[in-house]
């Protein structure tokens, strides 16, 4: 297997910096890694219903550096309200 080059990350992961791609692809991952990584953070209740394992080792590292991409629920902008309308 071949460890993820610059093109294979930013194919994958459009958003990241290149702190983040650095830290990908020091990761020593391959591409099957990173697509199981990608996978857990989609939607793990179908993989974990299938019966299949929590990830470890390096696709487990990429789970970690991949969910620091993702915004917070908390950061999620407000829903816009009705306008203000200044009291005088």
């Amino acid at each position: 297997m071949t460890r993820l080059t610059r093109d294979d990350v930013l194919k994958a992961v459009g958003n990241a910096d290149d702190v983040t791609i650095a830290r990908i692809i020091a990761s020593g991952a391959t591409v099957t890694e990173l697509a199981e990584a990608q996978a857990w953070l989609t939607n793990d209740e179908p993989l974990m219903n299938a019966g299949k394992p929590l990830a470890i080792g390096r696709a487990r590292e990429l789970i970690d550096i991949l969910s620091e991409l993702e915004p917070a629920e908390d950061d999620e902008p407000a829903q816009p309200g009705p306008p203000s309308v200044p009291q005088e």
